[in-house]
């Protein structure tokens, strides 16, 4: 499993997650892009800022990348709601911008590119989760579940012309955040952000040029 030669965006790359992908790709020798709404002032020049959910300003900072391989689209959120007749307009909005249109645009800026050169490889970030509707969590688990039909359509769409769409579908991740909204929880039982990172850098890899539309589930391994 190798990304030597690889140029990688990595989206949401200042996240828990994010860094960790991060860190595994660089392992594996890709060259990193890193894009997220905001870094750390000393962040490397390999990093930019950009709002994903801009469709133009995603447009134009693609178009400064140059060659991209492999994206690895990460950026998103979740966030309990009320009931699902209670759920605002706002929030119902919210929760499909950051995790599905932030991957509409990032998809709309960089195949193009991929299907000129006749290869590429992008890998979504799904839920286990949202394999089924959960309670007070309807807007995210919709969101979710775009984002893998998305996946599905994408990789018939681009299979025939060297692309391989994918996702991972990640049971609750052990993250600071995660760990403060809900202390006490029994930790070992989540799963960490570098086994989700190895399976999200293996289908990034020409290891995987064989999987496409594999909505792969990544859980906890006790």
């Amino acid at each position: 499993m190798d990304l030597s030669g690889k140029r990688v965006v990595v989206t949401g790359a200042n996240g828990a997650l994010g860094r960790a992908v991060v860190a595994r790709a660089r392992e594996m020798g890709a060259e990193l892009l890193q894009l997220d709404i905001a870094f750390p002032p000393d962040a490397g020049r390999d990093c930019h800022v950009e709002d994903l959910a801009d469709a133009s300003a995603t447009s134009a900072l693609f178009a400064g990348l140059g060659r991209v391989d492999v994206v690895l689209n990460i950026a998103g959120g979740f966030s309990m709601g009320p009931q699902t007749w209670e759920v605002a307009d706002a929030d119902w909005e919210q929760m499909f911008a950051i995790n599905v249109r932030t991957l509409q645009n990032a998809v709309r800026a960089v195949v193009p590119g991929m299907i000129a050169a006749g290869r590429g490889s992008i890998v979504n970030v799904g839920a286990l989760g949202a394999l089924k509707g959960l309670p007070r969590m309807s807007a995210y688990t919709a969101a979710k579940s775009v984002v893998m039909r998305l996946t599905e359509s994408l990789s018939a769409e681009l299979k025939d012309q060297g692309i391989n769409v994918n996702a991972v579908l990640p049971s609750l991740i052990d993250t600071p955040r995660n760990r403060a909204d809900m202390p006490g929880a029994d930790y070992a039982r989540w799963l960490k952000p570098d086994d989700l990172a190895n399976v999200m850098c293996f289908l990034g890899s020409d290891a995987a040029r064989a999987v496409h539309g594999a909505l792969v589930p990544v859980s906890a391994l006790v």
